[in-house]
């Protein structure tokens, strides 16, 4: 394994597609300087983590080569926002559509029928436990079943980076952005203009529903204070990525590890629409899109028999 892994190029590849972007509308982008260092960085500390493993190629050092690409992920992240708010928004085709499928909107609707504290407690809890599940799943691999973990880890990485994909080039914010930018009681009415590039220059979200004062309440607050940005919504990566960790968890035959992230996922594919965070279109988006890319990255994860290694 002396050359890039697969997993490393897939973000190489991802840093040149976004760039490519950038040319195009650089003039619009709010801070072009700032999203190039940023990727420099990446590219830098991929350097820097390849020269550790071929200097002590051990499993330590593979954990450690791993686990910079997963910090990589709460970079890139944000940064969707930085490509796609140079777009025209979407929010108003979503919002419409969610309308026409359930006759009403599910994110504005779903608090109201359930205001129990415990329930917003559950729901947050279930929302918060994204990168919990993620470092169960990879140190789980790691220590259980070694020989997989290189199909773990390519296969986690890869759907992240396949979802920021289709964020940079489909500017939907969600519920929590687009509902407070129009105003809820147009929302209710059935009434959803298209915004334009209203979310060039405006970043601000509805508060979460729920008990305020709930410990999970505050810790889903600042999870979001730290890296939420309009972005990211169509379809549900936290949905997604959790389905993508359930099939990985299932993968390993383990009833113990299956049954413990059950729960985790049920309430991840509820939370995500009960805070606002997505319409229920983007969290059943999410649920199809993730086994489909777990499938595709599995079966290429098998062709490529060694799927972190060049």
């Amino acid at each position: 394994m002396k050359g890039l892994w697969v997993v490393e190029k897939v973000i190489i590849a991802y840093i040149a597609f976004t760039i490519l972007m950038m040319a195009c509308w650089w003039d619009a982008m709010v801070h072009p300087a700032a999203m190039l260092w940023m990727r420099a960085r990446v590219l830098l500390l991929m350097g820097a983590l390849w020269l550790l493993y071929r200097w002590r190629p051990c499993r330590l050092t593979r954990l450690v080569r791993v686990t910079g690409l997963m910090i990589t992920l709460s970079w890139f992240y944000p940064d969707t926002y930085e490509v796609n708010r140079v777009l025209p928004n979407l929010d108003h085709i979503f919002a419409g559509l969610e309308q026409q499928l359930f006759g009403c909107q599910p994110s504005l609707l779903f608090s109201e029928v359930c205001p129990w504290g415990w329930f917003s407690e559950l729901m947050c809890l279930g929302y918060v436990s994204y990168f919990p599940l993620m470092v169960t799943i990879l140190l789980y691999y790691f220590f259980r079943r070694y020989e997989e973990f290189g199909m773990a880890s390519f296969v986690l990485i890869s759907s992240f980076f396949i979802y920021y994909t289709v964020f940079v080039i489909l500017p939907v914010t969600g519920p929590q952005f687009y509902y407070l930018a129009v105003g809820t009681d147009k929302i209710a009415a059935g009434i959803f203009p298209n915004l334009g590039h209203w979310f060039l220059t405006h970043g601000e979200r509805m508060a979460a529903p729920g008990w305020s004062d709930g410990f999970f309440y505050h810790l889903l607050d600042l999870t979001h204070d730290a890296g939420e940005r309009p972005t990211a919504a169509f379809p549900s990566s936290h949905v997604g990525v959790t389905t993508v960790i359930m099939l990985l968890a299932c993968h390993t035959r383990s009833k113990g590890l299956t049954l413990s992230m059950l729960p985790f996922f049920v309430l991840m594919c509820l939370s995500t629409v009960y805070i606002y965070a997505h319409y229920a279109i983007d969290a059943i988006a999410g649920l199809l899109t993730g086994v489909l890319i777990y499938v595709y990255l599995r079966s290429r994860a098998k062709k490529n028999g060694t799927p972190l290694s060049s």
